[in-house]
């Protein structure tokens, strides 16, 4: 069963002592630049930088004691371990986070920094599962998926909800992709809220996986994807592939370029930090591969954690 509105409207309830609710903002020059009206939901500037805190919130405040009492784990290379983390830490609760060892080390020091034990494993999936399988037989802890989880795709799904209680005349909502939480939480509150609202997804062109998985019919899996959008690496889930299937309209690929050239225009233009997984979003009206000219577009900025030692155009 995916989840549906109902569920969605009772996860923004439970989350709501926790989260932020994030600005709605514009910025005439972007409008401009890409021949649209743009809304741009700022979960940049969410608890942790990131939508994912909304996921990870409603799956910690939906355990029963039992399961509390015995703390949660994860596996995930940055923004659900920081969430997940924070949201344990609130709820008084133990966090156990199963990171690859070359994860940007700003996100390393942000999981430990919000109480989260963290083992490292070698960067592959394969390493990741089994390290997480060893944690969770040594602790009892519920395991809370990054994205392949009811309650984390419901609670991604408050973000939309906020977006289309203040623009609710929004023609369009696009979000980035990876793992797939945010678009189906996402499609499942605006189709259910708007009727014949469209909605995309962007994904970079290096790892287009949910494209091409759609494009089949079955989940692809993404092998060795390399993109500067390090939060969209992941396959899609078993229970976000069919919401995504049945409800977004399409999927579009963002060049690398497009994602650099975008993330610097919204940070010189709109003054907003965002991260490339983000600005993936953008870069769908930056390429102007699909017509969305004239129309009010809703874009969710999925986060803002991003290494100022390493920014993309720097040389």
């Amino acid at each position: 069963m995916s989840p549906n509105l109902k569920d969605i409207r009772e996860a923004a309830q439970r989350v709501k002592p926790y989260i932020h609710r994030t600005p709605v903002l514009t910025n005439e020059s972007l409008d401009k630049q890409v021949g649209a009206q743009i809304f741009l939901k700022c979960e940049n500037l969410q608890k942790v930088g990131a939508f994912k805190f909304r996921g990870a919130s409603n799956a910690v405040f939906s355990l029963s004691d039992k399961e509390a009492a015995r703390g949660v784990c994860t596996h995930s290379s940055g923004n659900h371990a920081q969430a997940l983390a924070l949201a344990a830490r609130l709820g008084g609760i133990p966090s156990y986070i199963v990171m690859p060892n070359n994860a940007p080390l700003v996100k390393k020091n942000a999981v430990a920094g919000y109480g989260g034990q963290i083992t490292f494993c070698e960067p592959t999936l394969e390493a990741r599962e089994t390290t997480l399988a060893k944690v969770v037989e040594k602790t009892g802890a519920t395991v809370i998926h990054p994205y392949n989880d009811e309650r984390v795709i419901a609670g991604q799904g408050t973000a939309a909800l906020e977006l289309l209680e203040e623009v609710p005349d929004l023609d369009v909502i696009i979000t980035p992709v990876g793992g797939g939480g945010l678009l189906s939480g996402t499609s499942i509150a605006a189709t259910e809220l708007k009727k014949g609202i469209r909605v995309i997804g962007g994904e970079p062109e290096m790892a287009d996986d949910a494209l091409r998985s759609i494009k089949e019919g079955k989940i692809i899996p993404s092998v060795n994807p390399k993109s500067l959008a390090d939060g969209l690496l992941s396959s899609l889930g078993t229970l976000t592939f069919p919401i995504i299937q049945q409800r977004v309209e399409q999927i579009v690929t963002v060049s690398e370029v497009g994602i650099i050239e975008s993330m610097k225009y919204v940070w010189e233009r709109a003054k907003i930090i965002i991260e490339p997984s983000a600005a993936v979003a953008i870069g769908v009206l930056w390429e102007k591969k699909i017509d969305l000219s004239g129309l009010k577009v809703g874009i969710i900025l999925s986060g803002g954690n991003v290494d100022l030692e390493k920014l993309p155009w720097q040389k």
